[in-house]
């Protein structure tokens, strides 16, 4: 039998915010965080915008060892975490411990500590890089060191799909709670790649916006780079309703496909089809769903195919369905932008407000979709669809339900 999977944790460090209670109040608010990089050689890139944790003190939040340790990213990872299972309430020993994991996105992992230390050899001419470097900037840290914290000696590992990592890490977590496999698994995902290297590569893409992001605008010019973290206590419904947890939402379903055509440009029918299997492992018809927290990006073929693939999906239902991109708030996370993003979907459900799409301008006809432009809106909402749809063709749709 298939086990009921729900939300009893959220934890997040980003842009908009050092915490839940902070992200939520700026997604109702409507408010960007997108604005100038501070960040060594700005003056060498193009692209010099992005959502970045403003004033981040690692000092603040760790020693001198554990920042030898921590890459940006895990920093962002950890920080986050503590806050979501602060919130669960959770100890993790004996027979729990055991039957408890950790499962993270992310996409470019240590990036920072890869910049300082190719920097350091080929720029500065060293010889000799931090015995840690290694450990530092592997994509599976961050997963590594929440294991260690808090004694989750179940499966752990890293999922690294580029911009659609955290929902494949948080799909991952739910099919292990629902087949059986773990009772508790700590997931979502942890990214940091505005630095000097990180940025540049970016800039050859030719995606990226020199001004704002505002996705199914007419006017959009692109992508922005955000960072930060979004992490999540996935738990059996019935071990949450047996110590009394306080329960944020469920996890309904998930599907993943793969467009198998292009590197980076995306297929309506991957989407279509990522969409319509997460709706049937949820049980749920397209005229129950009342949002969809959208992928968003702001470019042209991101927003188009995407909006395209709604309509195809949901037929006379997507009149009614409010569909929104909170990355015109947040920037584009990577291989966080998906656990981010799951907030404003438990937003939604919890509190009846959805996030807007902002800096929003002119409508677009080939985006003739309710996207919420540029204010937060009340609404009732008893289910809804989180996209992520990812370079290499890599897609996965979470359905989550209120409680």
């Amino acid at each position: 039998m298939t086990r009921r999977v729900v939300i009893t944790g959220a934890g997040t460090i980003n842009a908009l915010g050092a915490d839940v209670p902070a992200t939520l109040e700026a997604l109702r608010e409507g408010r960007s965080a997108i604005g100038e990089l501070d960040i060594r050689d700005v003056d060498r890139l193009m692209i010099r915008i992005g959502a970045q944790v403003a004033g981040y003190d690692e000092s603040a939040h760790f020693n001198r060892q554990q920042i030898a340790l921590y890459d940006r990213y895990t920093q962002f990872a950890l920080l986050a975490a503590g806050q979501a299972l602060t919130q669960a309430g959770l100890v993790f020993e004996g027979a729990l411990a055991a039957r408890s994991g950790v499962i993270l996105g992310t996409s470019g992992g240590g990036l920072n500590t890869q910049d300082e230390n190719y920097r350091a050899v080929y720029e500065d001419g060293k010889n000799r890089v931090h015995p840690f470097v290694v450990p530092k900037l592997m994509n599976n840290a961050a997963a590594a060191h929440l294991s260690m914290e808090y004694n989750l000696k179940g499966p752990s590992f890293t999922v690294a799909t580029a911009c659609a990592s955290s929902n494949h890490a948080i799909g991952q977590a739910f099919q292990f709670i629902a087949s059986g496999m773990a009772d508790v698994m700590v997931t979502g995902g942890a990214e940091a790649m505005l630095c000097f290297g990180g940025v540049k590569a970016w800039e050859g893409l030719r995606v990226m916006s020199r001004d704002t992001c505002r996705p199914f605008c007419a006017t959009r010019s692109g992508m922005v780079q955000g960072e930060g973290a979004g992490v999540f206590v996935l738990e059996d419904y019935d071990h949450a309703r047996a110590r009394g947890a306080e329960i944020l939402a469920e996890v309904a379903g998930i599907a993943m496909t793969s467009d198998a055509s292009d590197i980076v440009m995306p297929s309506r029918q991957g989407a279509e089809r990522a969409m319509a299997g997460a709706l049937a492992q949820a049980g749920l018809a397209t005229s129950d769903i009342g949002y969809i927290n959208a992928h968003g990006t702001g470019t042209a073929a991101n927003d188009k195919i995407e909006s395209a693939a709604v309509a195809h999906v949901f037929g006379a239902d997507a009149d009614r369905l409010a569909i929104s991109s909170t990355k015109s708030m947040h920037g584009h996370c990577i291989g966080a932008t998906g656990a981010i993003e799951l907030l404003a979907c438990i937003m939604a459900l919890r509190d009846g407000v959805i996030a807007p799409t902002a800096n929003w301008q002119e409508p677009d006809p080939e985006c003739a979709l309710d996207i919420v432009p540029n204010r937060a809106r009340e609404a009732r909402v008893t289910a809804c669809l989180s996209n992520a749809f990812a370079f290499g063709g890599m897609n996965a749709v979470l359905a989550l339900k209120a409680v």
